[in-house]
């Protein structure tokens, strides 16, 4: 009975399917993206992350562990070399399945697995993506808000201050010349009598015939 056992045989004996799994990875690892079945993707991945991990520590026992499941040095050189670099700063989850659709001859469910650090096209959208990303905290749009607020109000006291200067300006322009003009006129009045009054006064008046007479 197999009670509890949640593996798949892949329809293969222990060894045989060891010895796939182990042929796979050391693919893998050289090539950095493979096409396979989803059922055989499903089963590298639980295979091949535990060893991805244990690259990390680049020491004697972990290289002949990774040697025991790969069988292959230059796989090994490949993954404690180029493959731990990479994901040095990852905790987890190095590969990645895109299914792919059916294969046309058994109809099998085909995928594409590849290792998530080696796809240049998806790290540079990434990148592209940081750059023009903005974060911002909770309150940030309500800080805004605030400083929008203030600087209309700034600015709305400027020039309300600019239209009381020229307010002013024009009124003091507008008294100069009110007082340019009286004093002008100041200066243009002569200084004897009137000349009404000097007619009025040569004009003999009626009581003084009438004392002659």
């Amino acid at each position: 009975m197999r009670h509890r056992k949640s593996f798949n045989h892949l329809g293969r004996t222990s060894a045989h399917r060891k010895a796939m799994l182990s042929n796979i990875a050391c693919s893998l690892i050289m090539h950095k993206r493979i096409e396979t079945t989803t059922a055989k993707a499903k089963a590298l991945k639980k295979y091949i992350e535990p060893l991805i991990t244990r690259s990390k520590d680049d020491s004697t026992h972990s290289r002949r562990v990774a040697f025991r499941y790969l069988r292959d040095k230059e796989a090994v050189t490949e993954l404690f070399r180029e493959v731990s670099a990479k994901v040095a700063d990852r905790p987890g989850g190095y590969t990645r399945i895109i299914r792919l659709g059916n294969r046309l001859g058994d109809n099998a469910d085909m995928c594409m697995m590849e290792l998530v650090d080696f796809n240049e096209n998806l790290l540079a959208e990434k990148a592209a993506a940081k750059k023009s990303a903005s974060r911002r905290r909770r309150g940030g749009s309500k800080k805004k808000v605030e400083e929008t607020g203030d600087v209309e109000i700034a600015v709305a006291e400027e020039e309300v201050a600019e239209e009381a200067t020229e307010g002013t300006e024009a009124i003091a322009e507008e008294l100069a010349t009110e007082e340019a003009v009286a004093e002008e006129a100041v200066v243009e009045e002569p200084e004897g009598p009137a000349p009404e009054e000097e007619s009025k006064e040569e004009e003999p008046t009626k009581d003084d015939d009438k004392k002659e007479s």
